[in-house]
């Protein structure tokens, strides 16, 4: 049976779309469970009864970020990409900066309907914090893998 890596090493296999979307979802998931777990364990204020439910939890938040994210590419594309003039631009600052900010407020209710008492994410100022730390995580990730990507052409080019 081939690992993971003995896969992606085989030359006569290409990765497909599908592939780069579960490895993206994955590792998103995956940061977000290390994410969670570490406001858990150093954060008072944040309060998951389990493993188990922090893997759900991390796999709801990836969820509700892909969806809010693409709600706010949306929002921006209509404001600064279809429209010009200060008075959309203010109007596209604007709604960018409610679509993000408010986004907290359904994630800790989302979070609540769901868990229940089982998860506690804290108050406003957690929730900003752990969803930032989650995303410049997982652009940390997808920058690594980008440079590692780049390392191996620049080194098996002539």
């Amino acid at each position: 049976m081939d690992t993971l890596l003995d896969t992606l090493r085989t030359p006569a296999r290409t990765v497909n779309n599908a592939q780069l979307v579960f490895l993206g979802v994955l590792s998103g998931v995956l940061v977000n469970i290390v994410v969670l777990n570490l406001f858990v364990e150093f954060s008072d204020k944040v309060i998951i009864d389990s493993f188990t439910i922090s893997i759900f939890t991390a796999v709801l938040l990836t969820a509700l970020l892909f969806v809010i994210t693409n709600f706010e590419h949306h929002i921006s594309h209509f404001f600064f990409e279809r429209h010009s003039g200060r008075a959309w631009k203010f109007a596209g600052v604007l709604s960018v900066w409610l679509v993000l900010f408010g986004s907290k407020f359904v994630i800790l209710e989302a979070v609540d309907i769901v868990f229940g008492e089982h998860v506690e994410l804290g108050k406003l100022i957690e929730v900003i914090l752990i969803v930032v730390v989650m995303v410049v995580s997982k652009a940390l990730v997808a920058g690594v893998f980008d440079w590692l990507g780049r390392r191996n052409e620049s080194l098996t080019s002539p």
